[in-house]
């Protein structure tokens, strides 16, 4: 398991899917939400979540951050007990634009790279979305580096028995 996340801490959803007809926004069918998590001017994590639930994105905040770390978030009523493990910033927008100083464009930068990424793909099959998700965090994450040495050891110390033979997920 990757340390957590301390000190200054993004956290936002997004919706990822085609265009479709008829409802737009959340309640829109065929689209996976994801939460993601990023260290300001550092790592992210992204995670689909089954559902729009504020538990699931409590769980997800207490594995991957530290408490007393500083979270930046949007208005989502599902992040208001943050505050029981640190400082939480409410980001708030007006006209779509951050009110204040405070922002969270660490995240919003990394939902534009993933999807803009993922776009050439017309179409992700739902059981294989979470591979994409993790190619698109780990291209992020080595943005500023060359791939190549960094795939070849991993290719080169990893043995094949440590390797799990199933990655299509159920749901």
């Amino acid at each position: 398991m990757r340390a957590p996340f301390e000190g200054d801490v993004e956290c936002d959803k997004s919706t990822f899917g085609g265009v479709r007809k008829g409802k737009r926004g959340w309640g829109a069918a065929g689209k996976v939400i994801v939460l993601g998590i990023v260290k300001r001017n550092g790592m992210v994590r992204a995670f689909p979540l089954k559902a729009r639930s504020q538990a699931e994105v409590v769980q997800l905040v207490r594995e991957h951050t530290l408490p007393g770390s500083l979270y930046y978030t949007d208005q989502w009523q599902a992040y208001a007990s943050l505050r029981l493990r640190g400082e939480h910033v409410v980001v708030r927008k007006e006209k779509g634009r951050p009110k204040g100083r405070d922002h969270i464009k660490g995240i919003e930068g990394f939902w534009s790279y993933a999807k803009n990424w993922q776009y050439p793909f017309r179409g992700v099959p739902r059981k294989f979305f979470h591979l994409y998700l993790g190619e698109v965090c780990f291209r992020f994450n080595h943005r500023n580096e060359d791939l190549f040495p960094i795939l070849l050891n991993a290719l080169r110390t990893t043995p094949m028995a440590e390797i799990n033979p199933i990655l299509v997920r159920v749901s």
